[in-house]
């Protein structure tokens, strides 16, 4: 299994270098990674880069960390600054900062992009960038559930007021009902987390990110998952689909 970089070139830009790693697949996967809130792509992302000694660039991820950057990169500084004023963050914006990392779309170690693209006007972007750096989308993973599961998985979370740790009510349960089981905080649901608020996200979802399945899969692309069952059965299933797209051992 591949070591993985620390990933400084996207947390920072690529005029950062991230430390050097030495890839032992002969195979660079660069995968987008689809999905709506609730059908655990997070453990997927992670499972995967796991196995396939891929780079995990969560643009969440990029945004968290923009906040206390000391040096941020310009489109970094706006985004940011955006955020500040309670605004949402462009698509140009977006895919300005995309641009600034554009060492990591062509690294030798290969990508797993989640969070990006959003909307069908990043995934056009993506797709120019992808080209001046003469690289090309293996496949586009879109994981889905029904509603009312997604709402049940999303209702059942409780988070600690104090240290932020998340429980569920039914397959991860405190010790303690309504107490964190690591620093004895009060354990409480987050308005977004509410089922009416859950039904507000996933109409956003459907309206800004649902087009894409149909843009991937046009470009066939796309490989559509069920992520109902336990976490290794969706992986395995992920990796099975993954083998039979691009008919290659996902060893």
């Amino acid at each position: 299994m591949s070591q993985h970089p620390n990933r400084e070139g996207w947390l920072r830009g690529s005029n950062v270098a991230c430390e050097p790693v030495v890839f032992s697949r002969k195979h660079p996967y660069r995968l987008v990674l689809l999905g709506p809130p609730g059908v655990g792509k997070g453990t997927q992302a992670e499972l995967l880069c796991d196995h396939l000694g891929t780079c995990h660039l969560s643009t969440g991820e990029l945004f968290r960390d923009s906040a206390c950057a000391v040096n941020p990169s310009p489109a970094m500084a706006s985004a940011q600054a955006a955020m500040n004023r309670g605004e949402l963050v462009s698509d140009e914006l977006v895919m300005s900062m995309i641009r600034e990392r554009c060492g990591c779309l062509r690294c030798h170690g290969g990508f797993l992009l989640d969070g990006i693209p959003r909307t069908l006007s990043q995934a056009e972007s993506m797709e120019i960038i992808l080209g001046e750096l003469g690289v090309a989308l293996d496949a586009v993973l879109s994981y889905y559930l029904p509603l009312e599961e997604i709402i049940d998985r999303i209702g059942g979370r409780r988070t600690c007021a104090q240290c932020k740790a998340v429980f569920h009510i039914s397959s991860r349960p405190s010790a303690n009902e309504n107490t964190c089981d690591h620093c004895g905080g009060a354990l409480l649901q987050r308005e977004d987390d509410r089922p009416e608020a859950v039904r507000v996200r996933m109409n956003s979802y459907a309206e800004a990110t649902l087009p894409l399945t149909a843009y991937y899969a046009e470009r066939n692309k796309l490989i559509s998952i069920a992520a109902q069952g336990q976490p290794h059965e969706i992986f395995e299933h992920t990796l099975q689909s993954l083998q039979k797209h691009l008919g290659i051992p996902m060893e």
